[in-house]
Order: structure tokens, then C-alpha cells, then sequence
């Protein structure tokens, strides 16, 4: 089976599997994903969700982003890790948004991309979750791990594994392969001990019967 022939199987294989994949960061509009993917940086989603209820509440618009305290942000965020530079970095994109934007989150990679503390990443989560465009896969720890295992890449790069992706996986399913890898991260396909002998695509990954042969898992 050649790579695009797996990708293909794959693209079949994972709604089935995981028929209900989203994005598990909680939000409603644009600013609010914005600012709990800028908080997910080495974090889990479930911290994020606990925290950005009551900060959800507070502030409503990027203007009130922009014009808190950053001492007071600090401690509102202070469970996710990496509390003063993500303060900075929320709190000066969304002073770009309300000076250059008109208060509401632009919608193009490269906009998005110019803001302070957003890279490719964020921006990816952003137009595939909040806008429905399709204009990058987001490449996560997850991503980069299955995506070594079902040999659809030989790169570390996220960016250079972003780009394998993309040639391999039809455009329309770029924001839920992002998705379908992550839920298998999660609940199947673990890094230190995946769970091949349930793996529900297991015929398709490459790794599977070498990592139950060794007991190793398989990562480049």
C-alpha cells in the first residue's frame, strides 16, 4: 500500500472511528478560541476549559483584553503555564485587534500570523474551528507523533510535517484530520505505550506490528 493509498483508507476509516472529533478547547466566537489556543501552549485543554469560563465573563471584547491589568491577567491564567508571557502576548494581540482590526479577529492566515504571540499553529486552529477555512493542518504533539507512526512523514519540523500533510490529505479534511489524529492520541495511539492490540486502524499503521513484536513504540 503506497502512503496516498493508507491516507486514502484513512480519511474513510477515521469518521467511523471517531464520528464526533472536534476541537475540546471550549469556546463560542473567534476571540474567545483565540485566546484559549494562545493558553493551550503547553497545557492540556482540560486546564484551559477550567480557566477561561471566568475569564470569558470578564472580558467580553478585544478591548478589554487589551486595557487589563496585566498583573491581574497574570493571576486569572496563572494555571496554564507560562502565565506572563502568555498575558503579553493575549493582551498585545488583542490590542492589535481593536487598533488595526476593528475589534474582531481577522480571518486570513496571514493577518492572523501578524499578530503578536499568534504563529501558524493558532492560526491553523482559528480558521479551521472558528471560520470553517481550510488553510493549514494543525500540527500538535499528537499529529507529529502519529503522523512518524502511520509513515506519512520522516520529519520533527512541525512546519515540514505540516507541509507532508498537506500534500497527502485532501483539503477539505485538514481541520478534521487535525482532530482524528488528536482524539487517537488521546484515547489510542499513546506515546510511551500505545494501545495497537484495539487500535481501530491498526491494518493501516506501519509501527503497529513492529510495536507489538518489541514492545516498543515507534517513533522517528
Amino acid at each position: 500500500m503506497t502512503t496516498r493509498e493508507r491516507v486514502a483508507q484513512l480519511v474513510k476509516a477515521w469518521p467511523k472511528v471517531y464520528s464526533t472529533a472536534h476541537c475540546e478547547l471550549d469556546f463560542r466566537n473567534p476571540l474567545e478560541l483565540l485566546v484559549a489556543t494562545i493558553l493551550s501552549a503547553q497545557c492540556t485543554d482540560k486546564r484551559v476549559n477550567i480557566v477561561t469560563p471566568a475569564l470569558f465573563r470578564k472580558y467580553r471584547t478585544a478591548k478589554d483584553y487589551a486595557d487589563a491589568s496585566q498583573v491581574e491577567f497574570e493571576n486569572a491564567i496563572k494555571s496554564t503555564g507560562f502565565y506572563r508571557n502568555k498575558a503579553k502576548s493575549i493582551r498585545a494581540a488583542m490590542r492589535a485587534i481593536a487598533d488595526e482590526h476593528g475589534g474582531k479577529v481577522p480571518d486570513t492566515m496571514e493577518e492572523l500570523c501578524a499578530l503578536p504571540g499568534v504563529g501558524r499553529k493558532t492560526a491553523n486552529v482559528v480558521l479551521g474551528n472558528a471560520f470553517g477555512k481550510n488553510q493549514g493542518i494543525v500540527v500538535d504533539t499528537h499529529v507529529i507523533r502519529l503522523s512518524q507512526r502511520l509513515g506519512l512523514t520522516k520529519h520533527n519540523d512541525p512546519s515540514k510535517i505540516e507541509q507532508d500533510l498537506m500534500k497527502l490529505v485532501p483539503r477539505e479534511h485538514w481541520t478534521d484530520w487535525s482532530h482524528w489524529l488528536i482524539w487517537h492520541g488521546r484515547r489510542r495511539c499513546y506515546a510511551r505505550k500505545p494501545d495497537c492490540s484495539n487500535c481501530e486502524v491498526f491494518r493501516l499503521c506501519p509501527s503497529g506490528k513492529v510495536f507489538l513484536r518489541t514492545g516498543k513504540a515507534q517513533t522517528r
